[in-house]
């Protein structure tokens, strides 16, 4: 961190195997998305950080990722919990020499990690965030789910305007858990989703669920299998994408049944019982294969 004008900015180290413009790929995937901006190789997005929503560019420069402050320098607490929002985002700190050692001779994912060589798992850092959309996203094709998680940010989150656009921060638990089953169901939720949404939002405002302490927990699928509307392939998704999880697998996915059908030339589908023969070569890196598998589908 450097004082005066420089503030305005604050440099994050990237691991040498990091590709930020691959990862903008997979972040460009919906036209749908309103919780950041991709223009120009670069990223603008607001966080509501210590009760003040702070804008910000993020940027490849020279074995970095800047983060720029376009609307003045918040103070100094905000600014580096807006660098750990990025770091866990991109998921920075996992060290992925061990996937790529691996993956390198798997049958299935031996090409995949060629072409899209410094993807990192594009995270959901926010625990309340990463399980609404682990909902909205149960049983409905991903562009509906990018339309319902659309109308709910700019239905009930706070926004902000830059240079004539809208930046969106996603709805606190707070503010969720005062809503009714039927406000979600006018965005077109279902009743059973909505009653699901408002369950975690109460509990989340009220303290008795967090991230750290699902962090803490030795079984984290089974703590969040205990949580109402989060199934098997709910609770993986927010282990993987919230949590850091590497063995976090979503076995029952379609997207990772489509990926695999086409990596192996299948007339088919693969069976559960053939994707899980496929994946004890990936043990421990099992979230990053199916990640690098979603992005050969874009």
């Amino acid at each position: 961190m450097k004082k005066g004008d420089d503030e305005l900015y604050m440099d994050i180290k990237t691991p040498a195997d990091f590709n930020f413009a691959q990862c903008l790929i997979h972040l460009g995937r919906s036209s749908q998305e309103n919780l950041y901006q991709l223009k120009d190789g670069a990223l603008t997005k607001v966080l509501k950080l210590n009760g003040q929503l702070v804008l910000f560019h993020v940027s490849p420069a020279g074995g970095t990722l800047r983060l720029e402050f376009p609307l003045g320098a918040p103070p100094e607490t905000e600014r580096k919990m807006a660098a750990v929002h990025v770091e866990e985002w991109f998921d920075l700190k996992t060290d992925l020499k061990g996937f790529y050692a691996m993956a390198e001779t798997d049958p299935v994912l031996s090409k995949v990690v060629q072409q899209y060589h410094g993807l990192r798992v594009i995270g959901v850092p926010d625990l309340f965030e990463a399980l609404v959309w682990a909902v909205m996203g149960q049983q409905i094709n991903l562009a509906f789910a990018y339309t319902l998680k659309k109308r709910f940010v700019e239905n009930y989150g706070e926004s902000l305007i830059y240079e004539g656009e809208h930046y969106w921060a996603f709805p606190s638990p707070e503010t969720i858990a005062e809503l009714t089953v039927a406000d979600l169901k006018a965005l077109q939720l279902t009743g059973r989703k909505a009653e699901y949404i408002l369950g975690i939002a109460a509990a989340m405002a009220k303290g008795d669920l967090q991230k750290e302490q699902l962090l803490q927990e030795t079984d984290m699928e089974r703590s969040l299998l205990e949580i109402r509307g989060i199934g098997a392939w709910s609770a993986n998704y927010v282990m993987m994408k919230c949590l850091n999880s590497q063995s976090a697998f979503p076995l029952a996915d379609v997207g990772l049944h489509n990926a695999l059908k086409a990596q192996l030339e299948m007339e088919r589908k693969p069976t559960a019982e053939e994707i899980t023969e496929l994946a004890k070569n990936w043990e421990g890196w099992q979230a990053y294969a199916t990640f690098y598998l979603w992005r050969s589908l874009l």
